[in-house]
């Protein structure tokens, strides 16, 4: 027995989504296929006002609420924080999991991905390789957008990689593209607390907070 076609055609786009399996997507359409019209016209409306509200900051990639003409996130024009240490991360929500920590008080970098070795060539566009090389080579930050504040050298680089086989690869990449452009730069990964093979995502405060102190 086969779904209809509408069904289908919508379990095949959600299972798309990362994580997300074709079960799982045949479990998110039956509940949509159990909402009212109202209900779904709401999400609807939802979703395609989501792109409009929304800028990605020019700097670390960071998605934020628009709310004035700044191209350029909170995180990263507050006087308060340390210009001297940028974090790179995979991903928004491992940037998000980590200021949960209240840790680290640096600047951040999302690579949109990791390198797969098995398929590098296809999998290495989507990575910010080239932006971080770019970010690293000239400050892009004006004294306005710095809140007042004069531009600062980058001194550390945090590589916040979840400790999997592509995160390796990506770490090594990382490093030479770093040791390339700005020798000078201390490169530290978190330390203890964040077992191999684990994702930051998942990792609870206490955890992440220890790796954030013992980086290495």
């Amino acid at each position: 027995m086969e779904y209809p076609k509408p069904i289908q055609k919508l379990i095949d786009r959600f299972s798309e989504f990362p994580t997300v399996g074709p079960r799982t997507a045949g479990r998110f359409v039956f509940y949509l296929l159990s909402l009212s019209k109202e209900e779904l016209e709401n999400l609807a409306d939802l979703i395609k006002n989501l792109k409009g509200g929304i800028v990605i900051c020019s700097s670390c990639f960071n998605p934020f609420e628009k709310i004035d003409d700044y191209g350029i996130c909170p995180i990263c024009r507050s006087p308060k924080r340390d210009k001297s240490s940028l974090c790179v991360v995979e991903k928004e929500t491992d940037l998000l999991t980590l200021e949960k920590t209240k840790k680290y008080q640096g600047l951040y970098f999302i690579l949109g991905g990791l390198i797969r070795p098995l398929k590098k060539e296809k999998n290495q566009q989507n990575v910010r390789l080239k932006e971080l090389e770019e970010r690293l080579t000239r400050q892009n930050f004006s004294s306005k957008n710095l809140g007042g504040q004069e531009k600062q050298e980058i001194k550390e680089i945090v590589l916040a990689i979840n400790p999997t086989v592509e995160g390796e690869a990506t770490i090594s990449d990382l490093t030479k593209i770093i040791r390339e452009t700005s020798p000078q730069v201390k490169i530290t990964r978190l330390g203890r607390g964040l077992p191999q093979g684990g994702e930051m995502e998942y990792a609870d405060e206490e955890t992440l907070s220890s790796a954030l102190d013992n980086r290495r």
